[in-house]
């Protein structure tokens, strides 16, 4: 392992954690983390559920929103944690210098603005960013590699070092 190309990644809840784990990286200066794949991230746990995306796809899509809120009824504590940029780094207020990212979404997710308005966000600061919404797929299509063509293209298209 070479400890100077050190990556985080993730899908969903994962791509939460890692979005995380790249701002607590480079808040602390370590480890320097080199890249951050974010697949479908959850990185808004705003219980607002104001994303256009909530609304489009809020049911029959796998993910519901339903389960989304189920899920952060066992993630946060209470209103205030779900504010907090360490459960919901969309909300984390100077992402410059955050390592480059790539955001994957699909579109019949509930998660597809939120990882947009992600991908933009850093963008913005000037971090380099590659983002790809994939078109007809859902949550969890990243995981149908082996069935999903489209899933497949999301495979390879991802870094591997």
């Amino acid at each position: 392992m070479n400890p100077s190309q050190i990556a985080v990644g993730g899908d969903s809840a994962g791509g939460n954690l890692s979005a995380v784990m790249a701002i607590k990286a480079k808040e602390q200066g370590s480890p320097p983390l080199t890249y951050q794949l974010l697949i479908y991230p959850a990185v808004s746990t705003d219980i607002r559920f104001d994303f256009p995306s909530m609304t489009e796809n809020a049911n029959g899509y796998l993910l519901t929103v339903d389960s989304i809120r189920w899920f952060y009824s066992q993630y946060l504590r209470n209103e205030e944690d779900a504010m907090n940029p360490y459960s919901s780094p969309l909300l984390y207020k100077n992402v410059t210098s955050l390592p480059p990212a790539m955001v994957i979404t699909a579109e019949f997710d509930p998660l597809r603005y939120e990882g947009k308005a992600y991908a933009e966000r850093l963008q913005q600061a000037g971090v380099p960013v590659h983002y790809t919404c994939y078109k007809g797929m859902f949550h969890q299509f990243f995981n149908l590699g082996h069935e999903v063509d489209a899933a497949k293209a999301a495979i390879m298209e991802a870094p591997t070092s």
